[in-house]
């Protein structure tokens, strides 16, 4: 019994070894699974999807594209932006709400299609002189930054204008006084501001408008001048007259628990391009106003027309009851109003000096 001793202890031992062979070999088996799921996670593509409302080519949705690719370049790849121009996701007026919900992810969508919803965007909107989207868009831009409530409810991405709105008319304005009881179509805040000039204000789709101004149902639009070339307005109105009259606000938003889900360095990437994507859409869309005017000028024979200083000058004064009128309102509602105008002022004259002859 004793000479079968040893054999049995050698092979206990080596039993033994055998069992810690295969406890470390499955130990770096799991090590190296939880390696590779890290990194499988790591590089998982994040894909948000983007409503967006106006038609493909129009600007707030080729800012739209060119955020969505600098957003998968900056991120390597990481993140992939899914677009819906022209409500094919969401209609206009619920994609703010939509967002919230998460029907969306990123929403675009203009503050004036929800009147008194936005009350500090709105005084943006109202008739203060701007010349340009690049300086209305950043004169919004630092003016939410400084009373950013009416966003608490998403994360906010950047926001923008629509260059100064100026008349395309059927017959030309050359003084205000061709103005009285002329039938424009005009949405928003615009309406008002059309009214005070002696107009009259007509609501209708954009879609809508070319038919309506070839039966005489209206004798004009008022809007910013890159429709003559996107939604083909120079075919129809030869008369384009200055005014600068008003800009119309957009924001583009996101949902919060999408936001709160995403990774650190996503997060950067897209804090990194709010104020440079306000800027880029501004001095995008005061380009393509340039080029809509060549355009329709080589192909439609467009005429520009100037009013004279002294009429310029009145536009202000006409205008005024609405920002008077505003103050009052938002006073009511527990705003600053007066000060939330004051800068609005403020930070036009900073940025209109900025991007003077620019």
């Amino acid at each position: 019994m004793a000479r079968h001793g040893p054999q049995k202890e050698k092979g206990v031992v080596m039993k033994g070894k055998k069992s810690l062979f295969i406890i470390g070999l499955v130990v770096v088996l799991f090590g190296a699974f939880l390696i590779c799921s890290g990194n499988l996670q790591s590089q998982t593509k994040i894909t948000l999807t983007y409503a967006n409302f106006p038609p493909a080519k129009t600007f707030p949705c080729v800012q739209m594209e060119r955020w969505a690719k600098e957003v998968e370049k900056r991120t390597k790849g990481k993140v992939k932006v899914q677009t819906f121009p022209g409500g094919t996701l969401l209609p206009a007026k619920n994609i703010f709400d939509g967002v919230i919900a998460g029907t969306a992810d990123i929403g675009n969508f203009a503050m004036s299609y929800q009147p008194g919803r936005f009350p500090v965007s709105e005084a943006i909107d109202l008739p203060l002189g701007f010349t340009s989207s690049k300086a209305a868009s950043l004169a919004l831009y630092d003016l939410i930054e400084k009373y950013p409530q009416e966003f608490e409810k998403v994360k906010l991405l950047t926001l923008f204008t629509c260059p100064p709105a100026d008349f395309m008319t059927t017959k030309p304005v050359k003084s205000l006084k061709d103005l009285k009881g002329m039938e424009l179509r005009v949405s928003g805040t615009g309406a008002e501001a059309v009214k005070k000039l002696g107009a009259i204000p007509i609501a209708m789709p954009q879609s809508d408008t070319p038919e309506a101004l070839q039966k005489g149902v209206v004798k004009g639009v008022v809007s910013s001048m890159e429709i003559l070339q996107d939604f083909n307005f120079a075919a129809y109105t030869p008369y384009a007259t200055e005014t600068n009259l008003f800009v119309v606000t957009f924001a583009v938003v996101m949902n919060k628990e999408k936001w709160n889900s995403l990774p650190a360095d996503v997060k950067k990437v897209l804090n990194d391009l709010r104020r440079e994507q306000a800027e880029w859409t501004g001095k995008y869309v005061d380009d393509h106003v340039t080029e809509a005017v060549k355009w329709s000028k080589e192909k439609y024979k467009l005429e520009i027309i100037k009013l004279p200083a002294a009429e310029m000058a009145e536009i202000p004064k006409l205008t005024r009851p609405m920002i008077d009128d505003y103050i009052k309102r938002m006073n009511t509602k527990g705003l600053p109003g007066d000060k939330i105008i004051k800068d609005a002022y403020m930070l036009r004259d900073k940025y209109e000096k900025q991007f003077k002859n620019k």
